[in-house]
């Protein structure tokens, strides 16, 4: 018997290996192996099994690791397109799909030693005072780990072992899940009663599920894949806990994808509320980057057993081994972040489309703003739109009012923070005990130190970036490569040396100081990544703002979308045009995108919400029809402009960016990759070309870079081919290539 073994090292091929007697048996696609190549031993996960191999004097499997395969064949199928499309080694595209903290050898589950009681035979034994304080504990509890009887009877080990030699308990070593909600207390929640837009939005996607339940020919039915444009509060969510239910009943299981880690102690709590007890009682798991390796180990491994029917995470945990699946669900499906950075560089959005089409999966994707690409594939017919276009329970959309800061430029000498249109509504909210949310998608205390006499701006000698000013810390410092260095006391040019240095522009640290100042009895609190060290502390911001002891949140975009407090009555967007001058043509639909999902954090409850947008650009269209809470007007206008540029949706990007430290070098290379590229893509007749030039960024983390901007409809071919080129071109030294398909962002 052989096994075919995709190693953990890039070396973009398989290698075939004798699988031993002893193994036989525990061999299977997916399994986790040991393997000598070279002088090392090496990890791996079996690709396919075979009865001969093509190559003579294989060497044997040193061993299999876990009893359980690790990878599903579904999954692997993935993660071969993955590496397909995306243009990496397949080794890597296989390793996104695993978690570190489950390929790891030696990782296992915890054992702790637990206390259990021995139901008792005959007459009691007599018992010292200080053992029945402790058999008292341990009889009412039934069972609890050692540790935690010791805390509580405040007594030692040696107490809890006499019980032990009285035949009253037994204390022997168990697992212990390592659950990141272990500690929440949450109350069941029953289905909500829906309205005709929610009920015509279940019933599309429930037919669709009975259809894949049923084994309808895909090619034969309507698009599998949904896109369910609900406005801020129209009752998506209560749509996605219903059509999983209806999973549960099919016998299936369900992934629930969100954009940002600070979504999901909200969201998770919404979805354990409602499937921790009852008819669908399963257990919900969740998957994230700021989970311990151990939680994430015992997360997944709960999903692999089929203990936990549904997951919930950021995008890795589209590759959760759910089986069978029978649901996807994409919340905020337009959001960059759903997009991976390194390779893969994978779009979270796209992966599970094409999940879902190969185990016959039904996928929703959710957003108030979608995504330019995913409204016009609805128009084409790939996907079925779904619309709620009101807020359930016929509650109004927040009235927007948007503040010309030019006009207070002209008034004051320089940019307010806050208008006064913003001060009296914030005022307003104190006084009523109401609670408000103020938006700056910028971190820090200001953007940068400059010198009015000379011009010196304090810049980041890695980047191409100035650096920024932190307050608390008292230092300055680069947000792409994270240099830090000490505020300087004058100017550090030797001809000037000012005294009289200054800090410009703002950042949220600003903001929340001007709040103290202006509002002292105010209880504010502040979100972005600055503020947010311990992993604990989106939940805990979020439960004190829940329960009324925060009266004002200030942050960046993490509390832009999603979040459902109903004692919000005002939002605040402090600069709204500040993406607007980026050299990306996704900018004017992110701006709309990003002032839509912040204003709709207003008004959720009883009490109708204002929105004040401060702007400085004030008659933009995307400012406009934010305010007119109006995607359709947006898109429409949006689209012709992507028209006449062939940007996407009609075309698809590949993106080639050149890295060096030298930038004569660099600048050669892409003049070199770009007489390559002619060559090799001219049969690409609709393909445009575009650079190379200097990146938006020209250095970042020390690297110069310059880049090409492909653009065609036909992605996977090209694909096919940059693959290949990507593998042959020959570079000079240090200088590397990064082939990014579909890119969110040109940085």
């Amino acid at each position: 018997m052989i096994a075919r073994v995709t190693l953990e090292i890039a070396l973009r091929k398989e290698f075939d290996y004798l699988v031993p007697a002893e193994l036989q048996g525990q061999v299977d696609v997916g399994s986790r192996v040991q393997v000598p190549f070279g002088h090392r031993r090496v990890m791996g996960v079996v690709t396919a099994v075979a009865e001969e191999s093509d190559f003579p004097h294989l060497k044997p499997l040193i061993k299999v690791v876990g009893a359980q395969t690790l990878v599903t064949p579904k999954v692997l199928k993935l993660a071969r397109w993955i590496g397909d499309y995306y243009c990496c080694p397949p080794e890597l595209a296989l390793k996104s799909v695993l978690p570190e903290a489950v390929r790891q050898e030696a990782a296992g589950w915890r054992e702790r030693l637990f206390v259990r009681v021995i139901p008792p035979t005959g007459e009691p034994p007599k018992l010292t005072k200080r053992q029945q304080e402790v058999w008292a504990i341990v009889e009412a509890r039934g069972q609890l780990p050692l540790s935690e009887l010791l805390e509580l009877a405040g007594t030692t080990a040696a107490t809890a072992r006499r019980l032990e030699d009285r035949g009253l308990v037994v204390i022997a070593p168990e697992i212990s899940e390592r659950d990141p909600y272990a500690h929440e207390h949450i109350l069941p929640t029953q289905p909500l009663p829906l309205n005709p837009a929610q009920a015509k939005a279940l019933a599309a996607i429930m037919q669709a599920m009975d259809r894949s339940t049923a084994g309808a020919d895909p090619a034969l039915a309507p698009a599998a894949t949904f896109l369910l444009h609900g406005v801020t509060g129209s009752g998506k969510t209560e749509v996605y806990l219903q059509a999983i239910t209806h999973a549960l009943d099919q016998g299936k299981g369900a992934i629930v994808l969100v954009p940002e880690i600070s979504l999901t102690p909200q969201t998770v709590e919404r979805f354990k509320a409602r499937f921790s007890s009852g008819p669908h009682q399963t257990l919900v798991a969740v998957l994230h980057s700021h989970l311990s390796g151990g939680e994430r180990h015992d997360e997944w491994h709960k999903i692999r057993q089929g203990r936990a029917r549904i997951v919930i995470g950021a995008r890795s945990a589209i590759f959760a081994p759910v089986e069978p699946l029978g649901l996807v669900v994409v919340d905020e499906e337009h959001e960059h972040t759903y997009k991976q950075e390194e390779t893969p560089r994978y779009h979270a959005r796209d992966v599970a489309i094409m999940r879902g089409r190969m185990e016959g999966a039904t996928v929703v994707l959710g957003s108030a703003t979608p995504s330019m690409e995913s409204y016009y594939n609805c128009t084409r017919g790939k996907f079925t739109l779904l619309e709620m276009l009101e807020r359930a329970d016929d509650k109004k959309m927040p009235v927007v009012r948007i503040v010309d800061l030019r006009q207070a430029v002209r008034k004051g000498s320089h940019i307010p923070i806050f208008s006064p249109q913003l001060h009296e509504a914030l005022t307003q909210r104190l006084e009523r005990k109401e609670q408000s949310i103020l938006f700056l998608n910028r971190r820090g205390y200001s953007t940068s130190l400059q010198c009015p006499q000379c011009g010196y701006v304090a810049g980041c000698p890695n980047c191409s970036l100035a650096l920024t000013y932190h307050r608390l810390e008292q230092k300055l410092c680069c947000h792409i490569c994270g240099h830090t260095e000490p505020v300087p006391r004058v100017c550090p040019e030797e001809h000037c040396r000012n005294p009289e240095i200054r800090f410009a522009g703002i950042g949220t640290q600003k903001v929340e100081d001007t709040l103290h100042k202006l509002f002292p009895y105010a209880r504010v609190a502040r979100m972005d990544s600055d503020a947010l060290k311990r992993k604990d502390d989106y939940r805990r911001i979020f439960g004190d703002f829940r329960t009324g002891k925060i009266d004002i949140l200030l942050g960046t975009q993490m509390i832009a979308k999603g979040l459902h407090f109903p004692n919000v009555t005002l939002v605040g967007i402090i600069y709204a045009d500040m993406a607007l001058n980026q050299p990306d043509f996704r900018a004017g639909e992110r701006t709309f995108q990003l002032l839509t999902q912040v204003a709709g954090r207003a008004g959720r409850g009883d009490i109708e919400g204002e929105v004040v947008v401060q702007a400085f650009t004030p008659f933009h269209p995307a400012i406009q029809f934010a305010r007119r809470h109006d995607f359709t007007g947006f898109y429409e206008q949006e689209l012709e402009f992507r028209k006449e540029l062939r940007y996407p949706p009609f075309s698809r990007v590949a993106m080639l960016t050149l890295k060096g430290r030298n930038e004569d070098k660099v600048k050669f290379s892409a003049d070199h990759l770009k007489r390559e590229l002619t060559k090799h893509l001219a049969t690409f007749s609709d393909l445009i070309m575009a650079g190379p030039a200097p990146a938006p960024l020209l250095k970042a983390e020390s690297f110069y870079r310059y880049q090409l901007m492909l653009r065609t409809p036909r992605m996977t071919a090209l694909s096919k081919v940059l693959a290949q080129l990507s593998h042959d071109l020959v570079l000079p030294e240090h200088v590397g290539l990064v082939v990014d398909i579909d890119p969110v962002g040109l940085s």
